[in-house]
């Protein structure tokens, strides 16, 4: 476990050191790219300028209907428009919202200049003739510009019109009814966040103009209307009838002319007939009760569904005389109090003092319980409908008014770029607008322009403690979460990582040695089985001896008596030498209970080890076998 615990706290800090790394090492090639890819001008930038770089004004390449960058600091080809605008109070009517051009507030590219909205709560429009008209024929529409929301937004748009070619066309009379062929843009207003993409498409029946919205994008647009920086949005448009938008060159929305705007395109080929109606008897419901169905006898639907509990039972310290509420005594009768205005004064209820120490005042009542045999009132049960018709539709025929384009692309050509907005916000920057055919296009003219803006912001952003700390001047409770993204992985990392102080006590517990009274049983049982054994041997000796008898008694006797003085001499010496013997095993046993004596550290032998010594020094004669097998068992 320990093992496992240091491998998992090396992997965590090999997992730190290399993030630290990469971090580092991305910072060093972002500081290495921006001294690569511009140089400063100090003498030229701006004092408000955090990061400085060499700005040169982008110029388009290939097929461009428009571009404009405003870096020459005029609105030399702008129109601002001098009509009014239709069904409004006179006093916002007219469009005197103001225009400038300047340079950001904010992440300043020091020679980049665009051109800003700077009144709010005022209408402003502002146009520009292109340097041809796009024709949608067999050619992609590339729109592309920048907006920043310098003051954030609170309601307003930044959406461009492209206005459709006629001959009336005038910009000075450039109004919200100015016919236009596409709008594309930024919109907000309260908390809806948009993103525009209307194309005005001509029914080929009537020659009416209908406005198709695209779906809403599928991303969270809010970050883009309140981080203050500049975005780059474009729109392209394929002659396959497919749309993509772009913000900061990512996609964010993609769809089809044909099936992913509202309202379609195309009308359906059918329609209700709005003369159909339902007949009186036709039958929609699925379901009916059943009319056999009868309610049981002992159906009760007066039974209440709560009843009073019987097994309850009142409290004996509950006080039934004292009410829950009494006149407070300390109240007195305000002085201005008009009896026959006000009527006759009473004291204000507080709580009984008495009933604080007890468990209730007043009248006890019984607590409620669910009544076991309530029912509700009784439905009878539903059964399929025996003449059920289905949900009633009205008839299809076909409709009058449809038809099938199937080439919505080709809209209405356009040959002006126009701004027409309300907003509620100052200093709505916009800057280098482009109209191309080519994507690739559009996308040099924004790593010219957009590029710069993006790499200043982002060298100028604060580190990320910065952040938070901004974040949590607003919203103090995220110090809590601050605290616990912290303090809980260092908490966990210190519980499993840091290494614990062995705590194991070990006992040494003495291990007596085997006990003599075990030896002693298992000597015993092999003397046992030794001694039958050799009473077997000598009742078989016996039987051959009186055989030998019956032969020659004579001799034996003879024998016999020489023999027994023979033998009485060797037994003396068997005797002598068992004796000896048995002093050597005695000797033995007291050397080893000395030895156990300093082993056992001061355990002092035990009686039974004291006993054998005694016995094994009065072995003799018959115990000779007995005492060499005890001598070779205690040395074992």
């Amino acid at each position: 476990m320990r093992l496992r615990w240091s491998w998992t706290c090396i992997f965590l800090l090999s997992v730190a050191v290399v993030a630290w790394a990469e971090v580092d090492e991305a910072e060093e090639e972002d500081e290495a790219f921006v001294e690569d890819s511009v140089e400063t001008e100090a003498a030229e930038a701006d004092a408000n300028v955090s990061f400085q770089v060499t700005y040169k004004t982008p110029v388009p390449t290939g097929e461009v209907f428009f571009a404009e960058t405003f870096d020459d600091g005029s609105m030399g080809r702008w129109h601002l428009s001098k009509t009014m605008k239709e069904d409004v109070d006179d006093d916002i009517a007219k469009y005197d919202g103001k225009w400038e051009v300047e340079t950001l507030k904010e992440n300043k590219v020091p020679g980049d200049l665009g051109l800003v909205l700077k009144s709010r709560a005022k209408h402003h429009a502002i146009s520009a003739m292109l340097d041809k008209p796009f024709v949608f024929e067999d050619k992609p529409l590339v729109i592309q510009y920048e907006v920043n929301f310098q003051d954030g937004i609170d309601c307003g748009g930044a959406y461009i019109k492209l206005l459709s070619d006629s001959a009336d066309l005038d910009l000075e009379q450039f109004n919200d009814r100015t016919p236009y062929s596409i709008m594309f843009g930024p919109d907000k207003c309260g908390e809806d966040y948009k993103l525009h993409f209307i194309f005005r498409h001509k029914n080929p029946l009537n020659n009416d103009l209908e406005e198709k919205h695209a779906k809403r994008a599928n991303v969270d647009l809010k970050k883009f209307y309140t981080d203050r920086k500049t975005h780059l949005y474009t729109l392209v448009l394929n002659p396959d009838n497919t749309y993509e938008i772009f913000i900061d060159q990512s996609s964010v929305n993609q769809g089809s002319l044909l099936n992913d705007v509202v309202p379609p395109v195309n009308p359906p080929k059918e329609i209700d007939d709005p003369k159909d109606r339902k007949p009186e008897d036709w039958d929609e419901r699925a379901k009916i009760p059943d009319p056999e169905a009868m309610k049981p006898d002992d159906w009760d639907e007066e039974a209440p569904a709560m009843i009073e509990d019987p097994s309850g039972l009142k409290p004996e310290d509950w006080l039934d005389d004292e009410p829950e509420l009494v006149p407070d005594p300390s109240a007195e009768k305000p002085d201005d109090w008009d009896e026959e205005m006000d009527g006759e004064w009473e004291a204000p209820q507080i709580p009984n003092p008495a009933c604080e120490m007890a468990i209730g005042c007043g009248a006890w009542k019984p607590p409620m319980m669910n009544n076991p045999h309530y029912k509700g009132k009784w439905k009878a049960p539903l059964i399929d409908n025996p003449n059920f018709q289905g949900t009633w539709s009205p008839r299809k025929i076909p409709n009058p008014d449809y038809f099938e384009d199937l080439h919505p692309f080709r809209m209405s050509a356009f040959r002006a770029v126009g701004l027409e907005l309300w907003s509620m916000t100052s200093d709505i920057y916009f800057d280098n607008f482009i109209v191309t055919s080519e994507k690739a296009v559009a996308d040099r003219w924004a790593s010219d322009s957009w590029g710069l803006k993006k790499l200043v912001a982002s060298a100028n952003e604060p580190g990320i403690l910065s952040q938070l700390v901004l974040a949590a001047e607003d919203r103090p409770w995220l110090w809590i979460i601050y605290i616990l993204t912290v303090g809980l992985p260092i908490g966990l990392g210190v519980l499993f990582c840091w290494p614990k102080k062995a705590t194991d006590d070990y006992t040494y517990k003495k291990v007596d040695p085997p006990k003599a009274a075990d030896v002693e049983e298992e000597e015993e049982e092999e003397e046992e089985q030794a001694e039958g054994d050799a009473e077997r041997e000598g009742e078989e000796g016996e039987e051959e001896e009186d055989e030998a008898e019956e032969d020659a008694e004579a001799e034996e006797d003879a024998e016999a008596e020489t023999e027994a003085a023979e033998g009485k001499g060797d037994l003396e010496e068997k005797l002598d030498e068992a004796e000896a013997a048995a002093g050597e095993a005695a000797g033995d046993v007291l050397d080893g209970a000395e030895e156990d004596e300093v082993t056992k550290s001061n355990d002092t032998a035990s009686d039974d080890e004291m006993k054998e010594a005694d016995e094994g020094a009065h072995i003799t004669g018959d115990g000779l076998k007995q005492a060499v097998r005890k001598r070779r068992v205690r040395k074992d």
